[in-house]
């Protein structure tokens, strides 16, 4: 049956936008390679013009222009004309890959979305507070465990509020008066210091050389000053 009527060939799938576009910018850059080596070859008819004095060929060489420059001007009507269907292209192209992003954000929230009523229902705000209000107790407990734990069996509960402040009170004025002097504790101060000798009543220090030994106020001594030591309690 096939050679008799002929297999039904299958369809080419039409060019994408981008296929499209990629051809119309290639067809652009043929277009400007053209116009490039118009514009090399108009330069040199420009030298040639002049350096003709005017006459039969000046004018040879300007109508060789002027055909030169209608060419260009084509090309660069197709080149603006290539370069519109292009951006047309793009536009196209943005708005349909925009719509693509549209499609799979929305199939994105729908997937998130049943996923999100499928946890709500094993989430309810009843089990949370009371599940807060559990924590809530144990933190208390846990809180009233600590402190008496830390309770202190050596400091008196029954101090007065009074009492405590005149304490203090009191400490400052004695650290005050201590810190007096550039820091140096008020026992410590010269000022501070009593004179002994006043109080002892005591001599004052001899003066002069040391006394020799011989006698002193009929008084046998030795060589230091002191009472000598009777010869008979010494022994031999």
């Amino acid at each position: 049956m096939k050679r008799v009527f002929g297999a039904k060939k299958d369809k080419e799938p039409p060019p994408s936008l981008n296929d499209a576009s990629d051809r119309i910018s290639k067809r652009g850059e043929t277009v400007d390679e053209k116009i490039k080596k118009l514009d090399v070859e108009l330069a040199r008819y420009k030298e040639q013009i002049k350096k003709t004095r005017p006459g039969p060929a000046q004018e040879a060489v300007k109508a060789r222009a002027m055909r030169v420059l209608k060419q260009k001007r084509m090309y660069e009507g197709q080149r603006d004309m290539l370069y519109n269907q292009t951006f047309n292209l793009d536009q196209v192209a943005f708005a349909s890959e925009g719509i693509k992003d549209a499609q799979q954000t929305m199939s994105a929230l729908k997937s998130a979305n049943k996923e999100l009523k499928g946890m709500m229902k094993t989430v309810k705000i009843q089990d949370i507070d009371n599940l807060q209000d559990e924590m809530m107790d144990m933190m208390d407990i846990s809180n009233e465990i600590q402190e008496s734990l830390g309770r202190s069996y050596s400091v008196p509960d029954d101090i007065d509020e009074d009492e405590l402040l005149g304490e203090l009170d009191a400490l400052e004025a004695d650290m005050g008066q201590e810190t007096e002097g550039a820091g140096v504790p008020s026992y410590l101060q010269p000022d501070a210091e009593p004179d002994l000798s006043e109080e002892l009543n005591l001599p004052s220090a001899p003066s002069g050389h040391a006394v020799s030994s011989g006698r002193v106020n009929n008084q046998a001594v030795d060589e230091f000053g002191f009472p000598a030591v009777p010869n008979a309690s010494l022994r031999n």
